[in-house]
């Protein structure tokens, strides 16, 4: 018998659960104005995040997928992502669509049922909201190939859930990109459930990296607690896109600190303390604790940040509560490029029939 082949699965982490620096810290992450900057869009999207939930509850929003511990996956990559890139995410980017345009308002617009929401970026190149479950990496395989033949050099990023990678077409796209040396990076937010369904049941693999093996092209692990090491290998990963249309894999590791929406119960399935036991690697106290042991952060800080956060929610809040409705007659304006007669007939007829909105 010969071996043909041996491959191996890296883990990166740079700032462990007890803020300890483990490994040399890249360049970016020796500025520490620059974490602080990363510390400050996180504890923004999780003040965000609570009131969201709270909108929710209180029938002012519709169902909103929580980013409740998982707040370095996004804004890790967000902080990575060239301006020039394209992103291609899931339902809880929300800590990279702030990074690329996006405003608070336009989340609560989306997850309130406005489309509008949806149509966040300046330059209108990045993607909306993708919620069916593993539609999206294919698209982005498609527009990493429109890249490469027009030789430009930009790399798109790509996000999913951990349940997404059960799906046909997160396969098909992976298999594409290594068969054409696409310049794109798959990330998978694996944060261990995909809505009741453990990680233990998604897949027989001992990691999720390693589907990119079979694909022809490297995959790796990430602690998704440790914004340092997420923004680092995204970072990474999109410059081989870019100067080497090499494709990358990175399965991100966090922990969902939420139900898998408002409109799902965890306690039915997730079992008692696992939580809690995770909590301890949440990394937005691992950040701050490492600001404070450099004597970059301090309670006073803190203090001042909730505060600016809360202002900026509630301004975004308020944005979304008064913002006037879509004419009813809208819903037919995107159907077709010139709309048939048919169907500008009942337009026409809809519009009279729509009561004004006063103030």
């Amino acid at each position: 018998m010969n071996i043909v082949a041996r491959f191996e699965i890296p883990y990166y982490q740079y700032l462990n659960e007890t803020s300890t620096v483990i490994d040399t810290l890249p360049e970016f992450a020796q500025d520490p104005q620059h974490l602080q900057r990363l510390y400050r869009l996180m504890v923004l999207i999780r003040v965000f995040d609570s009131k969201a939930i709270a909108l929710q509850r209180t029938g002012k929003l519709g169902t909103y997928p929580s980013s409740r511990g998982q707040e370095a996956v996004f804004v890790g990559m967000g902080d990575a992502l060239a301006k020039t890139d394209l992103f291609v995410p899931y339902y809880r980017d929300f800590g990279t669509l702030i990074q690329r345009g996006a405003k608070l308002s336009d989340f609560l617009m989306y997850w309130g049922g406005d489309e509008r929401g949806n149509s966040y970026s300046d330059d209108k190149t990045d993607f909306p909201f993708s919620v069916p479950v593993g539609s999206q990496p294919l698209h982005a395989a498609g527009i990493a190939s429109a890249f490469k033949i027009r030789k430009e050099k930009r790399a798109v990023l790509v996000t999913c859930g951990d349940g997404a990678t059960s799906q046909g077409d997160f396969y098909e796209a992976l298999n594409l990109a290594g068969i054409w040396q696409l310049p794109v990076v798959f990330v998978v937010s694996n944060n261990q459930w995909a809505i009741s369904v453990p990680r233990s049941a998604q897949t027989g693999a001992k990691t999720i990296a390693q589907k990119a093996i079979a694909a022809g092209f490297s995959g790796e692990q990430v602690d998704g607690n440790d914004v340092i090491a997420v923004r680092e290998r995204v970072a990474s990963a999109l410059k081989k896109a870019r100067e080497n249309n090499e494709p990358t894999l990175l399965e991100i590791l966090s922990y969902r600190q939420s139900d898998h929406t408002t409109a799902d119960d965890a306690s039915r399935y997730e079992p008692k303390g696992v939580r809690e036991t995770e909590w301890v690697k949440e990394p937005i106290g691992r950040l701050r604790r490492y600001l404070e042991s450099i004597q970059a952060w301090s309670e006073t800080d803190e203090q001042k940040l909730l505060a600016e956060c809360g202002e900026t929610v509630d301004q975004a809040v308020a944005e979304y509560q008064n913002c006037p409705p879509q004419p009813i007659e809208s819903i037919f304006d995107y159907l077709y490029e010139t709309l048939p007669d048919i169907y500008a007939e009942q337009r026409e007829d809809v519009k009279k029939k729509e009561v004004p909105v006063h103030g």
